[in-house]
């Protein structure tokens, strides 16, 4: 306790250089926080929307990274239905396209526009089961030709938006005829519309981006039963005979392999790589500072007994309790960050506020790392220097 305590006190000597490293250290630590506190929301609002409906495969083009890039022919769908134990087609061509912001004002005016995630579905799909209706009603077969929409809570909020009124994509008015939210932060910030009006506007009549499926399976063969469905849409072939190339996968698995997903988390290590590297030459340039002004008083501590293992320790954890403290305001300050940018209207369709508990262990982790590699080569000198040397010096 005595060690702990002296070993702070040590720190507070110099509050403002202390502080000046701590800020620093937080800066890089939080940047990584937030990047994989991001990517982890993703995944995890993702995988719970897979969970929630009783998806089991997810299917896209084989070789696209993402559903966003993926293209296949709908007549697919056809083939799907008649597979065994298919009890379920959730069917969606998804894009990120432009949106007016507001109405023209006039023949000359121009609104700004905004990226909107469409979701172009089939009105049988069961991803509707669980759309929470806050105001009007889904959307039906009848609607089919009449450029209706339905939008999600945060973009009827972004843009001011309610029943009755209309937005503009790709130059067509669409009429909203609900607001609704789901567990996906992607639904709830987009636009839901069906399926034929969407391909005829954007020019991809009978194409699709992917699907979604759900299994009978049974208790006991539930893995086999899946994998059964999943080996018969690797081997469909189109109507020349040719094998239609898929790609289906568990919804865990087809998380793990998500392009985007894979970018931001690499993203994120590559400022983690940074951070360890900047955090390493500012903790280094701190602590050898420190070891320096404290070379008489280190003296004084070898010289009435203390070895060079306990010198070694109190400058190592000198800096891990920097390393720490940053790791800390680090994660406070990516908490607030995320935060603030899932409310800016901007992106609050994209990302989910917050920090998973994982990455806020990641972070401290990455801090403590900082603290021994930076902390390293000054423990080391101070546990050299000779006490009678130490004293004497000036």
């Amino acid at each position: 306790m005595y060690f702990l305590a002296f070993v702070l006190k040590n720190l507070t000597r110099r509050p403002t250089r202390t502080a000046l490293t701590v800020l620093g250290l937080a800066v890089a630590v939080g940047s990584t926080i937030a990047l994989l506190g991001m990517s982890e929301n993703f995944r995890t609002a993702m995988g719970a929307t897979f969970e929630k409906r009783g998806v089991d495969l997810v299917v896209v083009a084989a070789g696209a990274p993402d559903q966003l890039s993926s293209e296949i022919d709908e007549s697919v769908l056809d083939q799907v239905r008649t597979i065994p134990n298919v009890v379920g087609i959730d069917a969606a061509l998804v894009d990120l396209t432009e949106m007016q912001r507001r109405e023209p004002t006039g023949p000359d005016d121009v609104p700004p526009s905004m990226q909107v995630l469409i979701q172009a579905w089939l009105p049988t799909n069961f991803g509707f089961d669980d759309m929470e209706l806050l105001s009007g009603r889904a959307l039906t077969p009848a609607d089919q030709g009449h450029h209706r929409a339905v939008l999600g809570s945060k973009l009827a909020e972004n843009m001011n938006k309610k029943v009755g009124d209309t937005i503009t994509i790709l130059q067509q008015k669409f009429e909203i005829v609900g607001v609704f939210k789901t567990i996906s932060v992607f639904e709830t910030g987009g636009v839901v519309v069906l399926m034929a009006d969407y391909q005829q506007l954007s020019g991809r009549k009978g194409k699709v981006t992917g699907f979604s499926l759900r299994v009978k399976k049974s208790e006991a063969t539930a893995d086999a039963d899946v994998e059964a469905v999943r080996q018969q849409l690797l081997a469909l072939q189109v109507g020349s005979g040719k094998r239609q190339k898929l790609s289906a996968e568990r919804p865990q698995k087809y998380l793990d392999n998500a392009a985007h997903l894979k970018l931001v988390r690499a993203m994120a290590w590559m400022v983690s790589a940074i951070g360890i590297l900047i955090g390493v030459i500012s903790m280094l340039n701190t602590m050898v500072m420190s070891v320096l002004e404290r070379t008489q008083e280190i003296g004084i501590l070898r010289a009435v007994g203390w070895p060079r293992n306990r010198v070694v320790r109190m400058v190592l954890l000198e800096a891990v309790v920097l390393g720490v403290v940053s790791a800390v305001v680090g994660a406070v300050g990516a908490l607030g960050v995320t935060h603030l940018l899932a409310l800016s209207p901007t992106v609050n369709g994209f990302i989910e506020g917050g920090i998973p508990l994982v990455v806020a262990v990641q972070g401290v982790a990455i801090a403590t790392l900082i603290g021994l590699l930076g902390g390293a080569y000054p423990a080391f000198r101070a546990a050299q220097l000779l006490p009678t040397e130490a004293i004497r010096h000036d």
